[in-house]
């Protein structure tokens, strides 16, 4: 699975403020229905009820601005990859919703198959599962879940919307 998608705005769609380091931002990624295409949106986190999206919403993200450094590239983040949602929104300072929780099981799930992530286990109160990103051997906390025919329902609605179903 792979898009085109823009590297992370520096202003806010809605009030086109610029963002500043530490301001709670809101990423959206939209189906535009005209095109199909996937849009990312970054909205200041307070502006969310001012957001109207303009196709179906496939997930969102709430994280603290930081600002790129200048050596940064940012065409890196032009291709999102399963592997890089999966980075994405297993970071720990992205903030968890049911519907990107319910991605990022699946995600692990798919990239654990594909020899991406390694299981390592759970964590002490048996609440999540451990992962280790083979290239970066960094260590990613996923909640347990179960694996349930309306767990895969929702997966596959997000999936859909995503790739282009209906």
């Amino acid at each position: 699975m792979e898009l085109s998608l823009q590297p992370q705005a520096a202003v806010c769609f809605v009030t086109q403020q610029p963002f500043e380091d530490g301001l709670r931002v809101a990423s959206y990624l939209v189906r535009m229905p005209e095109s199909g295409e996937i849009a990312r949106r970054d909205l200041l986190e307070r502006e969310q009820a001012n957001y109207q999206p303009e196709g179906p919403v496939i997930c969102r993200w709430v994280r603290a601005y930081k600002k790129r450094a200048p050596n940064e590239n940012p065409e890196r983040e032009l291709k999102l990859t399963a592997e890089s949602l999966f980075l994405t929104l297993a970071d720990p300072a992205t903030e968890r919703t049911e519907d990107t929780t319910r991605l990022l099981q699946f995600l692990a799930l798919m990239l654990e198959r594909k020899r991406v992530l390694r299981p390592k286990g759970r964590t002490a109160d048996g609440a999540n599962q451990i992962f280790e990103h083979a290239k970066s051997k960094e260590l990613y906390e996923v909640p347990v879940g179960e694996l349930t025919p309306e767990f895969f329902a929702g997966v596959q609605e997000q999936l859909g919307v995503l790739v282009g179903g209906k």
